[in-house]
């Protein structure tokens, strides 16, 4: 990420504003149907969370969380989402540029990406998951739209994440996503 990114994301976190709160707080959409699979105990990191609403999320099951992301509004944000919903003793947030690697820290037991990839990160990814642990990504597929800089070609994911065990994966509507287990 650049300043080209942070000067893209912060304003349109800024006009968003505080995400609303829900009781319960609800996953991604595109993991609703598996949310069950997910963890509820450990540690997650969560590549460009945006304004928390993952973090939160992962908190209410029981989760201590780590979000990071390029834009400090955005951290701002998740941090004041954080302590308003009473999660801010299980969520952290820091601003990092993942074009650096991914931030420092031990393995964990998910690893959530949600409307973020870049291709180079996916060895570390993987090696950030503890034995047993989750990988979750979630991006823009040119499956049923067109194709496009920041949308997965089809079957980009199952190339990158296929040879571990995938619990869920599906490509359509614009959106590609898969759901893995590293042995």
């Amino acid at each position: 990420m650049s300043k080209d990114d942070r000067a893209h994301w912060d304003p349109r976190h800024a006009d968003d504003g505080i995400a609303p709160l829900h009781d319960p707080p609800p996953p991604p959409p595109v993991f609703g149907h598996v949310d069950h699979l997910f963890p509820i105990t450990g540690d997650a990191l969560e590549l460009a969370c945006g304004r928390g609403r993952g973090g939160i999320w992962l908190a209410s099951r029981g989760m201590k969380y780590l979000g990071v992301d390029v834009s400090p509004v955005a951290i701002d944000l998740a941090t004041r989402l954080a302590e308003a919903s009473g999660y801010a003793g299980r969520c952290r947030f820091a601003v990092w540029d993942l074009d650096d690697g991914l931030p420092p820290g031990p393995q964990v037991e998910l690893v959530l990406c949600h409307l973020f990839r870049d291709p180079r990160l996916d060895e570390a990814l993987v090696s950030r998951m503890k034995p047993g642990g989750l990988l979750a990504v979630a991006v823009l597929s040119e499956v049923g739209a067109r194709p496009g800089r920041f949308r997965a070609r089809p079957g980009e994911l199952r190339e990158a994440f296929g040879h571990l065990e995938v619990l869920d994966e599906g490509e359509a509507d614009g959106m590609a996503r898969i759901l893995v287990r590293r042995d």
